[in-house]
């Protein structure tokens, strides 16, 4: 399972500016003014080859009535499913009784605690850090979150914390993982259900019936797989329960876990902003998608025409996903997917030969150079498989940094035409040739030095004659 950090304190000390920067994202609002942030905001950050999530909570004030006594009870949640907490202050503004407060707090969590000082930057920042060793928890890391400055050393000190990788967790649910997942009431649980040909998941018409994910193992025709009917995944604004808090981070962590997902949709209701926004997350994952446009029987023509109309302009980003009309309740089109699950999976996990990889990538720039950027035309030399589930190509070459988009996204989609791959992404990573000799000065040797020399003599002397 992918570990938690929560991010926590009070208003304005620059949790959203952190967020922003460990996700490389602008997916937190950040403004000069307290308050601003008041639903969790989950994103993926990845602390060398291991990826954890990060939790943005809102600022915890003294004060918190109406609407802020709410985002208190978000902080709450965050500190509950995280295994770090940040807590982080602000170096300009100096020790709070907020802050004492909340430290009191989080030392009765018995979770490790990082304290940030942020905002050093234009400060003598051992002694901008000074008071907050009153709150006895240990060594403040000292940070500058809008510019970057100590980030480094903090994602170091979260590596010594993190809990050891429960890789040997995910072993358990064997063969070809598939996650379920989507808005609340759209019908997962019926597909599941339907899939296993069984009543194995409670299904009831109100959304949040289900709260946990679920790992169903089975067998189909020889064939072993795992299926994972996951937490309806709403606008956080929505979630008012507390039994729900952790419906996000379990899909989420079910995502990581699974080889294909399956991505329910109401026909009924189109393809929402929200449905968009949590594609995306499957699409950052890299997992094989299959699009099910649940409820299709029910609609008619025009919504048909609709739907499909959605999918070309919202959803443009997933040309590769595949599409399925389905009816979840009456099985319509449901017993086609397991061949396209296994076709899906086969393409993600596809092992694709470094001679193969290179010869198709000389077929793509033969027929469409790679531009010119700075009088050089970058070139592109070979590849060769970087991983699988998704597949990752690794392109050597020269000035590859200046590759532009338009390129990358042709040799995507050129790669994906040539090796046949179906709903799957493909990731592309590019690395340049490095002279190892550059900025190396050549140091001649005495004799070289000497030889020189004569050299230098007889040329002086024939100038002269």
């Amino acid at each position: 399972m992918l570990p938690v950090i929560a991010l926590v304190g009070r208003p304005n000390v620059g949790k959203s500016t952190l967020f922003n920067y460990l996700t490389r994202s602008r997916d937190a609002l950040v403004a000069d003014f307290s308050g601003l942030t008041r639903d969790r905001q989950y994103g993926r950050v990845k602390l060398g080859d291991r990826p954890c999530l990060v939790v943005d909570t809102g600022g915890i004030a003294d004060d918190a009535e109406g609407i802020e006594s709410f985002a208190r009870k978000q902080v709450q949640v965050a500190l509950e499913e995280a295994d770090i907490v940040f807590f982080m202050v602000d170096a300009r503004e100096g020790l709070s009784a907020s802050d004492k407060v909340i430290a009191d707090t989080l030392r009765k969590l018995q979770k490790p605690v990082i304290l940030v000082t942020n905002k050093v930057d234009g400060l003598d920042a051992s002694t901008a850090a000074s008071d907050f060793y009153s709150l006895a928890l240990g060594e403040p890391v000292k940070i500058a979150a809008s510019h970057g400055k100590g980030i480094p050393e903090l994602l170091e000190k979260v590596n010594q914390l993190l809990p050891p990788d429960k890789g040997e967790v995910e072993e358990a649910h064997s063969g070809i993982g598939i996650a379920v997942v989507g808005r609340p009431n759209v019908g997962k649980s019926t597909l599941v259900n339907r899939l296993l040909g069984e009543e194995r998941v409670i299904v009831f018409d109100e959304p949040g019936t289900t709260r946990d994910s679920i790992y169903i193992p089975f067998e189909r025709n020889g064939k072993k797989f795992t299926l994972i009917d996951t937490a309806g995944m709403r606008r956080r604004s929505k979630i008012a329960e507390t039994i729900e808090k952790f419906s996000v981070i379990k899909s989420l962590q079910a995502i990581e876990k699974a080889n294909v997902v399956i991505y329910l949709i109401d026909a009924r209701e189109g393809i929402t902003d929200q449905d968009a926004h949590l594609l995306g997350l499957v699409l950052e994952a890299g997992r094989a998608l299959i699009i099910g446009l649940n409820k299709w029987d029910g609609i008619s023509a025009d919504q048909k025409a609709t739907i499909h109309r959605q999918l070309d302009v919202k959803l443009s980003f997933l040309e590769f996903a595949e599409k399925h009309p389905i009816s979840a309740l009456h099985g319509s089109g449901v017993g086609k997917m397991f061949d396209v699950v296994q076709q899906l999976y086969a393409a993600a996990m596809l092992d694709m030969s470094t001679p193969v990889l290179t010869r198709i990538l000389k077929e793509a720039t033969t027929a469409h150079q790679p531009p010119i950027v700075n009088s050089r035309r970058v070139k592109l030399k070979y590849a060769h498989q970087g991983g699988r589930n998704p597949p990752i190509v690794v392109i050597h070459g020269v000035q590859t940094d200046s590759l532009p988009e338009s390129y990358k996204r042709y040799l995507i989609n050129y790669y994906r035409d040539k090796m046949g791959l179906v709903g799957t992404p493909i990731r592309l990573v590019f690395k340049s040739a490095v002279n190892p000799f550059h900025g190396q000065k050549n140091k001649l040797t005495e004799w070289q030095v000497k030889k020189k020399e004569r050299l230098m003599k007889r040329v002086k002397s024939k100038k002269r004659d």
